[in-house]
Parts: structure tokens; C-alpha cells; sequence
């Protein structure tokens, strides 16, 4: 289940809820018990291993645009 990010504009704490997507736009009260709450745009942090793809520079063909083709004089 998703969580949410949410900022209650009484006593400026942020906390967070899971709730369904359905219910992501719906009110939500503060721990503190006020409800002059807003839901926060939170930034999706995705992590992973190194790609496969070779290193810049690595050998290979030009490629990659005018001047990292070869094209420019």
C-alpha cells in the first residue's frame, strides 16, 4: 500500500499515512488531532545496479550527436 506525505498547517508537523490510491486526496488528520492538514508532493527515489551500457569514452563508435560523431570540424 502506497504511503503518503502530509504537513498539518496548525502545528507544522509532517507525518505519513498508507492508504489506498483511491483515498491518496482525502483528508487527512494529524497526529496532533488538528485536520487543516495538505498532502505533500513526495519525489520517488528508485534505486538500482550500475547499468550495463559502456562508460563514456569506453571504445566503441562515435555516435551520440553532432560533435560526438565526428561531424564537427
Amino acid at each position: 500500500m502506497p504511503r503518503y506525505e502530509y504537513r498539518c498547517r496548525t502545528c507544522g508537523d509532517t507525518f505519513e499515512l498508507s492508504r489506498p490510491m483511491a483515498q491518496s486526496a482525502e483528508p487527512a488528520d494529524c497526529p496532533a488531532g488538528h485536520d487543516d492538514t495538505v498532502k505533500l508532493l513526495s519525489a520517488v527515489a528508485v534505486g538500482g545496479t550500475k547499468s550495463a551500457a559502456p562508460a563514456p569514452g569506453a571504445g566503441g563508435g562515435g555516435g551520440g550527436g553532432c560533435c560526438g560523431g565526428g561531424c564537427c570540424g
